[in-house]
């Protein structure tokens, strides 16, 4: 057995160490956590490389794939990684009030409540604190999560957390996927846990719900294909993926949704991660016009805030053409009239598009005297595809 000798410290043998850490995780709101060895990730590496070479990442990821693989790359003389995992809520407990003629949008799971980095890095820092006092100023360590150098899935499937299912998702006993992810790189030896055998089996039932196809079934995703993805972009949406979007401002979550293991999983351990619905379910058309200033300050604490209001407004402006609420039209003309932005501009003619049952001459004229002042080419083209569009509908 290791024990922290090994490295210098005398204080306590890693099993002893190991089972009060497990102790004190749970005192601290860590709802599940594993170990394992700071060894490389065999085979992660080939996977990685063949998703990049088919153009299948979605650039978010850390660039290096080398430091995603070998944690000696990372940090000096790594021995164990701890995995941890924090479930969160899939169902509000007050949704607001249906309002006649109000439309909404809505934010996925994962983006409820306070930014999940925030609340991850909060209790991997608490944890590093006791540690540290437990072992010795001699104990180092390396937090991350989602945006770190490693691959959050591969660790925590390795450390016995779960296992990762056909949606590229870790998938725990407990909470399903329904559980955010972060890991400490240590130079700590601890006893590793068993890795959790993949338990799909033959169901398909997140490849087949996928509304774009990204999940290529075997827990490889193609990134760009993946309409959480999309909804993070910020130039404008191929039109292929708008109506699929539907009402869905931030991320995606068909493909958990229809996942077995997460029938009837709804957790609220952590009050940080309750969901604020004027925040998760936002009134739709207040969106197209609101300031830096409100944006930061009903959005800001939220992880589908960190690409800025710019994806969120265009998202805003699709979610209202796929509802066809015609109460936004004045909206919409007015974002093509003032707003500076080619995106919005160009995403708003094809929303108007959309909402527009039957032919309108006002509506078609207020376009074709935008498209002689449009400068960019692609609202350009948005508009003139719009007024196409228009102009082969029916009269009234």
């Amino acid at each position: 057995m290791a024990t922290t000798k090994r490295l210098g410290f005398d204080m306590v043998n890693g099993t002893v160490l190991k089972e009060r850490i497990i102790e004190e995780s749970k005192r601290i709101g860590i709802d599940k956590i594993g170990f394992t060895t700071a060894e490389p990730f065999d085979g992660l590496e080939e996977k990685l490389r063949t998703q990049q070479s088919k153009g299948y990442h979605s650039g978010f990821e850390h660039k290096v794939i080398e430091e995603r693989v070998y944690p000696e790359l990372i940090f000096r003389r790594p021995r164990s990684i701890i995995a941890i995992a924090l479930a969160y809520p899939t169902k509000m407990a007050e949704p607001p009030e249906r309002e006649k003629g109000v439309r909404r949008g809505e934010f996925a799971r994962a983006s409820w409540g306070q930014d999940y980095h925030d609340v991850l890095r909060d209790r991997m820092d608490r944890l590093i604190a006791f540690i540290r006092e437990a072992a010795g100023e001699e104990a180092e360590f390396k937090p991350m999560v989602d945006t770190g150098e490693l691959v959050d899935v591969a660790v925590a499937q390795r450390a016995g957390l779960g296992f990762i299912g056909r949606n590229g998702l870790l998938i725990t006993k407990e909470f399903g996927s329904y559980v955010y992810l972060g890991e400490i790189i240590t130079n700590l030896d601890f006893e590793p846990d068993e890795p959790v055998p993949f338990g799909c089996g033959e169901c398909m039932r997140c490849v087949t719900a996928c509304p774009t196809g990204a999940l290529l079934g075997d827990g490889r995703i193609n990134a760009k294909e993946c309409l959480s993805y999309q909804t993070q972009t910020k130039g404008m949406m191929e039109e292929k993926y708008r109506r699929k979007m539907g009402h869905v401002i931030y991320g995606c979550d068909i493909c958990q949704i229809v996942c077995p293991y997460n029938k009837g999983k709804d957790f609220h351990f952590h009050p940080e991660m309750e969901p604020d619905p004027e925040k998760v379910l936002p009134k739709l058309k207040p969106l197209l016009t609101i300031s830096n200033k409100d944006f930061k300050q009903q959005f800001g604490s939220m992880a589908g805030s960190w690409r800025g209001k710019k994806p969120l407004q265009r998202n805003a402006i699709i979610a209202l053409g796929n509802k066809r609420d015609r109460t936004a039209l004045p909206d919409l003309l007015r974002c093509i009239e003032e707003d500076i932005r080619p995106v919005i501009r160009g995403t708003a003619a094809w929303s108007i598009s959309k909402i527009v049952t039957r032919r309108d001459e006002m509506v078609l004229e207020f376009l074709r005297e935008a498209l002689e002042k449009e400068t960019d080419e692609e609202a350009y083209h948005e508009i003139t595809l719009a007024i196409e569009a228009i102009e082969n509908k029916k009269g009234f």
